[in-house]
């Protein structure tokens, strides 16, 4: 048995597909499988059954495969225990964000954090709240920047800031001429929100309460994939959408005459790194989120927390 093949066994596990996970792992598909059957002939168990697609793990191989994964994290822990006492910080950091975060957070810390780190590599991912969990929990990366509580026992949360939510209003919507809102000045006939995968919709929704008025009598609905696209349908409609506060960071003085604040108390989202309880690559974690709070801007650093709007 050697790393390399535990390596592989993860792989499929996480591909469900010989070749998908070849082409991960850089090999090529009969390379990996002749290792996967050298493992299966050494336990002398089958770990994966083949004639089932997606390829699934057996019972026994289900098991195993949780063992290989403990044993790959604490490899790679001795690895950087290793270069910890050498005084290097180096490696390969893996993170997951959301897309509501990712075009607003990363250009605040990665040029700083690659200019400090320049040994360590570090690869972004922009996806969901739930596939960033799945894959936490797979070790496929080793942390994630999103909105939490997320309330999962196997994940920890470490709060970075509070980030206020406002309005975003169109020049004829009548919510333009006023200088702060309340909640109930939402008229959800006018509201753009993001498509169902993101969950900054489902806090809008909450925020909102949205499951308690109508929309039946909409003649046109449109979900976007990004707050940038809400952004650009408000500005030609006579409507509004809800925007992070990190996303008035980039705008220009004509788009922050659009801009408008809650009243107290003011809804915000919480924004936490987090990892898997048993991670691994502590100095760099800790790296990472002190290049991230040094890199927020002193307004935000000082939101305290009010009004946090839960994520379904």
């Amino acid at each position: 048995m050697t790393l390399q093949q535990l390596e592989y066994l993860l792989a499929v596990h996480q591909h469900r597909n010989f070749l998908k996970a070849a082409e991960a792992c850089f090999v090529t598909q009969p390379t990996l499988s002749m290792q996967i059957q050298k493992l299966e002939d050494e336990f002398e168990i089958k770990i994966f059954d083949r004639s089932k697609q997606p390829v699934t793990p057996t019972a026994a191989g289900q098991e195993i495969i949780e063992y290989a994964r403990n044993v790959l994290h604490a490899a790679h822990e001795l690895s950087s225990l290793v270069e910890s006492q050498k005084g290097k910080m180096k490696g390969i950091l893996k993170i997951g964000i959301i897309p509501t975060l990712a075009p607003y957070l990363l250009p605040l810390f990665v040029p700083a954090f690659t200019r400090n780190y320049p040994n360590v590599k570090l690869l972004v991912q922009e996806q969901t709240t739930d596939v960033i969990i799945r894959m936490l929990k797979e070790g496929s990366i080793d942390a994630g920047l999103l909105v939490t509580p997320i309330n999962d026992s196997a994940i920890k949360e470490h709060v970075l800031f509070y980030e206020e939510l406002m309005v975003y209003a169109s020049k004829n919507n009548r919510l333009y001429d006023k200088q702060y809102l309340l909640q109930k000045d939402i008229d959800v006939s006018k509201l753009w929100l993001l498509e169902e995968s993101h969950c900054f919709r489902s806090q809008i929704l909450s925020l909102c309460e949205l499951q308690k008025q109508s929309r039946e009598f909409i003649n046109f609905e449109y979900e976007a994939g990004s707050i940038e696209t809400l952004k650009r349908m408000v500005d030609v409609n006579d409507g509004i959408t809800i925007i992070p506060q990190l996303a008035t960071l980039q705008m220009q003085k004509n788009e922050l005459r659009s801009v408008r604040n809650f009243k107290s108390p003011v809804p915000v989202r919480e924004v936490s790194l987090i990892v898997h309880g048993n991670f691994i690559k502590k100095r760099l974690i800790d790296s990472l989120k002190k290049e991230i709070l040094a890199a927020i801007p002193e307004d935000l650093s000082k939101n305290k927390k009010k009004h946090v709007l839960p994520v379904q």
